[in-house]
């Protein structure tokens, strides 16, 4: 019989001490449910791999984009469709800015498509720019109309950001002299 209550006894005390922890653990779950404040600096799992030479908040939001190896093509394209001039014109404005690999998932001959197009090209790229300035604040349940002229919405929270549903925001938050830039891993579509 005194095994038996020792037995309890050590049962009791085990259940004791996990009644705790697994509310701990009920705590620490629910606290990673809220919603994180949206960060005040740069953010995203893509900043490290931004290799940028030299501080651009200073520089104009093309001559920014072009210190960052991996928006190179976006570069490239804004020269193309004649937008340089345009964008570094404006000031307080937000570009959702597609990367290296946005533009490789893009098949070969859509992309050929749209560099040809001159047109078409400034369409595409002007519908990723918002002619006003976009805190990480407004990103999670935005609705913004693009320079383009369509919508463009972002839903979130904390440093998860996505654009129109389909886009990930890879780094946001990048401060130049005259914009806001927002790296997403999708080349964004107006729509028809």
């Amino acid at each position: 019989m005194r095994f038996i209550h020792m037995r309890s006894a050590k049962a009791a005390a085990a259940v004791l001490m996990a009644v705790p922890f697994s509310l701990g653990g009920l705590a620490s779950q629910s606290h990673a449910q809220d919603a994180s404040p949206s960060p005040s600096g740069t953010f995203g799992p893509g900043c490290s791999a931004l290799s940028q030479k030299t501080d651009t908040a200073k520089d104009k939001v093309v001559e920014a984009a072009a210190a960052y190896p991996q928006l190179s093509q976006l570069v490239s394209a804004l020269v193309r469709a004649n937008l340089g001039d345009t964008l570094d014109g404006k000031s307080d404005i937000t570009v959702f800015a597609p990367d290296q690999k946005a533009f490789q998932n893009v098949t070969a001959s859509q992309l050929s498509s749209l560099l040809g197009n001159q047109g078409q090209l400034k369409k595409v790229l002007s519908y990723h720019v918002v002619d006003k300035k976009i805190t990480p604040d407004q990103l999670s349940n935005g609705s913004f109309t693009t320079l383009e002229g369509g919508k463009l919405t972002t839903s979130g929270s904390g440093s998860d950001f996505k654009v129109n549903d389909k886009a990930n925001i890879v780094c946001g938050n990048i401060k130049t002299a005259n914009a806001t830039i927002y790296v997403v891993d999708a080349v964004l579509q107006p729509p028809s």
